[in-house]
């Protein structure tokens, strides 16, 4: 497809346009607004409905499967639609579900099913939105623009979560959850606002048939990127975020991007039966996108799944209140903005492979601390210390892993690739988040926690260390075009 967004600098700072102004300013209100709600759904069980660790597992698990279950025909689905109408829908669908829930409030009619099947709404239309997104991001922005683009929306994403949950739990210990999540709805309506404002035509993408990886790519530059995406979850996540790059030096043979157009009435069938399929098939085919796969799934999950617990160790155990609760996740999001700002100029420097490698190793250490996390205003800090470490690290990791993940996917298989892959990490958090609640029941949350901190330690053995296309030659070529 063709560029669409204007490009310029003002004072050394690429301006990336109207457009992407409009797509970033939806993104910052939809990103406050849930960082203003964070963990709002589990507590507003905990203290509304008044559930204990188990079913506050279950509400992270069980909405998490089943919102992935409905996504899996929506991936392929999304591919061979208008981007921008599918997100102004998902947003549309996300706000009228968690309004549900003051409104039922409000009638006395709020239960735990409700939060279960808000929770299932909620998380099919992110995997939707989110692959819908990055599709859409690679039609706005140039593929010089990639890395920029990716650690905007990383600065973003931290700058939420840095003034969201201090201002949540203000509003949280005076007026209750319920408020908060009334406030995230409103963002959902409002981020859908901002995207219809964004304007102008957007062709409807040809179907053709995508082919799998059938042998080594080159491992194209940083800075000469071929796709761009909205980051999606983050806290991981709580997580969302052209043409295909000029090639270094000499590459390997590259699998064909396009092929004929997919004849016959039943392609549409066809294509979202195996839509999902054909994602995974190309994820684990490529062998850069096959261990970032299975390392970055596992790691998030093993960071989101004691989450629930640490709720319950840090509210209910220890007697922290919500404004702490709230402080403690809060503050530590600078160095989110921190690692957001330096991935870039790191990359320049010692080359965005070992960039990523290194904030990929470095952000597993930290979890395990959680485990020793003690009453009063030491466990406060000590909460503080192990939530920037973790975060600093993954602001370096998330866009530099954002792009490295894009810019080996080719334009037509974008939102199949992103779904399959939000899908399996959906699942995994889930499954594990209802292992770990589980296993909380059974030995305690302190030391279901530390389990998961002990299971982070081995998972960098699953980063990419063995790269046959990175050579000095390509890596000196990389630095350069980053900077």
């Amino acid at each position: 497809m063709p560029r669409v967004n204007d490009r310029w600098e003002v004072c050394g700072r690429v301006a990336l346009g109207r457009r992407f102004g409009f797509l970033w300013a939806a993104y910052g209100v939809s990103a406050f607004g849930s960082s203003l709600a964070f963990n709002a759904l589990p507590l507003l069980a905990i203290r509304e409905l008044h559930a204990g660790p188990t079913r506050v597992a279950a509400l992270a698990s069980v909405g998490a499967a089943v919102g992935a279950a409905l996504a899996v025909p929506l991936g392929p689905w999304v591919e061979f639609r208008r981007k921008r109408p599918v997100m102004i829908a998902m947003d549309l669908l996300r706000f009228g579900a968690l309004a549900s829930v003051p409104a039922a409030y409000a009638l006395g009619l709020l239960g735990f099913p409700q939060l279960l099947v808000v929770s299932a709404v909620v998380a099919a239309a992110g995997i939707t939105f989110g692959a819908a997104s990055g599709a859409y991001l690679k039609w706005l922005v140039g593929p010089d623009d990639l890395l920029t683009a990716n650690s905007r929306f990383e600065g973003t994403t931290w700058t939420s979560i840095l003034l969201g949950p201090p201002l949540g739990g203000v509003l949280l210990g005076a007026l209750g959850p319920v408020v908060t999540v009334a406030a995230d709805a409103l963002s959902y309506l409002l981020s859908a606002l901002g995207i219809r404002a964004i304007g102008g035509h957007e062709p409807l993408p040809a179907r053709k048939a995508s082919p799998t990886p059938t042998g080594e790519r080159s491992f194209p530059d940083v800075g000469q990127a071929s796709t761009g995406q909205v980051p999606g979850d983050t806290h991981t996540n709580r997580s969302v975020r052209e043409a295909p790059a000029a090639p270094l030096g000499e590459p390997a043979a590259a699998p064909a991007l396009t092929s004929a157009p997919t004849p016959g009435a039943d392609a549409p069938r066809r294509s979202r039966a195996g839509g999902l399929t054909e994602g995974w098939r190309y994820i684990l085919g490529d062998p850069v996108l096959r261990p970032l796969f299975f390392h970055t799934i596992l790691v998030n999950a093993l960071i989101l799944a004691p989450e629930p617990l640490l709720a319950v160790l840090l509210l209910d155990r220890l007697g922290f209140s919500p404004w702490q609760y709230g402080l403690a996740f809060a503050l530590p999001c600078a160095g989110g903005l921190v690692g957001s700002r330096v991935a870039r100029p790191l990359a320049a420097r010692f080359g965005a492979r070992r960039v990523l490698l290194a904030s990929g190793t470095l952000r597993t250490l930290w979890p395990i601390g959680l485990a020793f996390v003690g009453p009063g205003t030491a466990g406060l800090l000590l909460v503080m210390v192990i939530e920037f470490g973790l975060i600093a690290c993954m602001g370096v990791y998330n866009p530099l892993f954002a792009t490295r993940r894009l810019e080996r996917t080719p334009q037509e298989r974008t939102a199949r690739t992103l779904s399959a892959w939000t899908v399996s990490g959906r699942a995994v958090i889930a499954t594990l988040t209802a292992t770990w609640g589980l296993l909380a029941a059974a030995v305690g949350p302190r030391t279901a926690i530390a389990a998961a901190g002990v299971l982070l330690l081995a998972t960098p053995l699953l980063l990419p260390w063995r790269d046959k296309e990175e050579t000095p030659a390509r890596e000196a070529a990389e630095r350069a075009a980053v900077s």
